[in-house]
C-alpha cells in the first residue's frame, strides 16, 4: 500500500496474555516477579524487528475505575478484579521498557487504551496515515477504514473492514449498535434482554443502524426473525438503555492524543535507561542483545 503505516498496540492485552502465559519463574534483582515483563519484552522486541515501524505506539490502560464510562454507567467494568499489586507493579515496568526502546506510551486515567488508539487513528488517517492496530479485541472493528488492518498478533491472523462482517456479521461503522443490542459480557453490558449476536446482526442489516431501528421498532414484528414480536416488545422497554450501552461500546476519537505524526515517530531509544532496566530485570543475554540491536 502506498499510505504510510503507523502501528497502534493494544499494550495492556500482551501484558495479561504474557502474565498468564509464562512461568512464574523470573524475578528481578528485589526478589518480585517479573514474568509479565519478560513475555511483554520479548513480544514488543519480536514486532520492532519483524516491521521496523516508523511510527507506532501502545497504549496501556490505566482507568479501570476512572473512565468516563464509569461516570456514565457505574457497572461498567464491574465484574473485573483489580491487578494484584505484582501485576500492577509489572505494569510501570513494561511501559519503562517501551519508552527506552523510543516507542512512544500512550495512557490516560479517563479514557482507556482503545479510546487513546482510536484517537491516534482518526489524526493520523486525515494527514495521509493506515493504521495497523496490533489487537485481538473485537472493539477495534469499528475503527477500520478502507486500507486499515486489524493484527492479532498471537495467532498471525490480519483483517480489514471486510474481516469484521465475516466475524461479526456487521460492518464496522455498525459494530458499536452491534455490542449495545447484544450486550458485551467482558465488560459488563448486558444488552438488550433476549437480543443476541444473530439477531443483533439481522436488525442492523435491515435497518442500518441503532437509531433507525429504535425509530422504525413497530416494524420489527413482521421481520423473520424468531419471536419477532417478543424483540419489539424489549427493544421499546429497553430503548434508552440501549442508547446508553451505545455510549459505553463506542470508541471515544476525542482522547487527549498528540495530533501530529512526527509525536509517534519512533525515537532512537535511550541505551544507559535499557541497560539499567536489563539489570534490574535480570533479563538473559538473549534479550539484552535483541533490546541492545533494537536501540543501537
Amino acid at each position: 500500500m502506498s499510505r504510510p503505516a503507523v502501528h497502534l498496540v493494544d499494550g495492556s492485552l500482551y501484558v495479561f496474555r504474557a502474565w498468564h502465559s509464562m512461568p512464574d519463574e523470573f524475578h528481578d534483582v528485589d526478589g518480585h516477579p517479573v514474568n509479565a515483563v519478560h513475555g511483554f519484552t520479548r513480544f514488543l522486541c519480536e514486532l520492532l524487528e519483524r516491521v521496523r515501524p516508523e511510527h507506532l505506539a501502545v497504549a496501556f490502560d490505566a482507568s479501570l475505575t476512572t473512565s468516563f464510562r464509569n461516570a456514565i454507567y457505574p457497572a461498567y467494568k464491574a465484574n473485573r478484579e483489580l491487578p494484584p499489586p505484582d501485576l500492577e507493579r509489572q505494569f510501570v515496568l513494561c511501559r519503562e521498557v517501551t519508552q527506552a526502546l523510543g516507542v512512544v506510551v500512550l495512557i490516560d486515567h479517563t479514557y482507556e487504551a482503545d479510546d487513546l488508539i482510536g484517537s491516534a487513528l482518526w489524526s493520523l488517517r486525515a494527514q495521509g496515515f493506515r493504521s495497523v492496530i496490533v489487537s485481538a479485541d473485537k472493539d477495534f472493528g469499528q475503527l477500520l477504514g478502507d486500507d486499515d488492518e486489524q493484527w492479532d498478533y498471537a495467532r498471525g491472523m490480519r483483517w480489514g473492514p471486510a474481516g469484521v462482517h465475516e466475524r461479526m456479521g456487521v460492518h464496522p461503522h455498525q459494530v458499536a449498535d452491534y455490542l449495545a443490542l447484544c450486550g458485551d459480557a467482558v465488560d459488563n453490558i448486558p444488552g438488550v434482554p433476549g437480543v443476541g449476536a444473530k439477531t443483533a446482526a439481522a436488525l442492523l442489516a435491515h435497518f442500518g443502524s441503532l437509531d433507525a431501528l429504535l425509530d422504525r421498532v413497530d416494524e420489527v414484528p413482521f421481520l423473520r426473525l424468531r419471536g419477532a414480536a417478543s424483540c419489539a416488545q424489549k427493544l421499546r422497554e429497553h430503548a434508552e438503555a440501549a442508547r446508553l450501552y451505545r455510549r459505553l461500546t463506542r470508541i471515544a476519537l476525542d482522547a487527549p492524543v498528540a495530533h501530529d505524526a512526527d509525536a509517534l515517530r519512533r525515537a532512537p531509544g535511550e541505551m544507559a535507561t535499557m541497560d539499567a532496566l536489563c539489570e534490574r530485570l535480570r533479563f538473559g543475554p538473549l534479550t539484552r542483545t535483541r533490546l541492545k540491536a533494537l536501540i543501537g
